[in-house]
């Protein structure tokens, strides 16, 4: 009994563990983790910041953390994944409307379709499509919400082309220049994947904040327009 019971927990993979995905699947699994992630509605929980940075750290001869990737197929790998991705998001909101969002109970997805949304009303269709990439959840949610919302398919696919390849490209390389330059940067793989998570994280806080604001704002404005 003891042996199957090692080999159980030696098969187990965290998928919420950046460099447990990339032990148990390498190149391969980056491509599907980040198409599931920015096409799928299912996969807004998958660590797709921190998995393109440990991915191209583990790419350097520095990083010894259990295995080795080769940084032209990963990078491959990485925009395939994230362009298919979200083109697939973005027709299958085009097909379902908001259907498939209505039909999920988790309120984060709900959340990141509002902000989606307002993503796009505020910035337009170009600038938002880029700059929801680098947004957690939000690169899951906005390219369904563009289709259903009848952005042009041509503008949506040149500029999410755009940002997909500056966010997976960008982040892979900013990972394996990181492992390049330090030594045995594997002893700081926990602390360098949870700074990639708390920055990419913040444009969403810096959102979060400025929709606060507005809203005090409004309220202020109705108290004024009621004491008058």
């Amino acid at each position: 009994m003891p042996a199957p019971v090692h080999l159980s927990l030696q098969l187990a993979v965290n998928v919420l563990d950046a460099h447990s995905l990339l032990v148990a699947f390498g190149v391969l699994g980056v491509g599907v983790v980040l198409f599931a992630e920015t096409g799928l509605l299912v996969g807004f929980f998958l660590p797709g910041d921190s998995l393109l940075f440990t991915a191209g750290l583990l790419c350097t001869g520095s990083a010894q953390g259990g295995v080795h990737l080769s940084l032209g197929p990963l990078l491959a790998a990485a925009a395939t994944g994230a362009l298919a991705g979200a083109q697939c998001g973005y027709l299958l909101g085009r097909k379902a409307g908001g259907a498939l969002l209505a039909r999920s109970r988790s309120q984060r997805l709900h959340e990141g379709a509002k902000r989606a949304e307002a993503l796009l009303e505020r910035y337009g269709f170009a600038k938002a499509v880029v700059l929801g990439r680098f947004v957690p959840v939000v690169r899951t949610v906005l390219n369904p919400v563009a289709g259903a919302l009848g952005v042009p398919v041509r503008t949506f696919t040149v500029w999410q082309v755009a940002g997909g390849l500056v966010w997976s490209v960008g982040l892979t390389l900013a990972g394996y220049a990181l492992g390049s330059s330090v030594p045995n940067i594997d002893r700081y793989l926990l602390p360098l994947v949870a700074l990639v998570v708390v920055v990419s994280l913040l444009p969403l806080l810096a959102e979060l904040y400025r929709a606060r604001r507005a809203r005090r704002a409004r309220r202020g404005g109705d108290s004024e327009e009621e004491n008058r």
